[in-house]
């Protein structure tokens, strides 16, 4: 999987990510790390667009909640605990829609992997651009 990164400017700098290919264990460590790196460079708003991610297994779950955790300034759960950092992000669901990270384009298949994980009750979707950056 390749991530791009731009800045788009709207009511409040928003850093995109996109992810290019499918979000799997081989790869979920380099979202949260790539999320890592431009959030220790001041990124406070991250849109991840994913129109271009056919597919997202259970270890993308952990990095879009890890990532999630990151920019409300929480330590992401540790990655070499296995189940437990699945379990964990999944006992955030009741939190309601996250502030500062959103998704832009998610594939059907993205999109139905959200919906059946109750992902989509933390993590505001969108699909135009311009009304994502907006939200921030």
């Amino acid at each position: 999987m390749e991530i791009t990164v731009k800045q788009v400017q709207g009511r409040v700098p928003v850093t995109v990510l996109q992810t290019h290919g499918d979000l799997d264990a081989s790869n979920y460590r380099d979202l949260i790390t790539r999320a890592k790196e431009i959030y220790d460079g001041g990124a406070r708003d991250i849109l991840l667009d994913m129109s271009d991610t056919p597919l997202m297994a259970s270890s993308g779950l952990v990095a879009l909640h890890s990532v999630a955790m990151l920019l409300r300034g929480e330590e992401p759960p540790n990655l070499e605990e296995g189940m437990a950092a699945y379990r964990a992000a999944f006992a955030d669901l009741d939190r309601g829609f996250e502030e500062h990270f959103k998704l832009l384009n998610p594939q059907p298949l993205v999109n139905k992997t959200l919906e059946m994980t109750g992902f989509n009750n933390i993590l505001e979707v969108h699909t135009i651009l311009e009304t994502a950056i907006a939200s921030f």
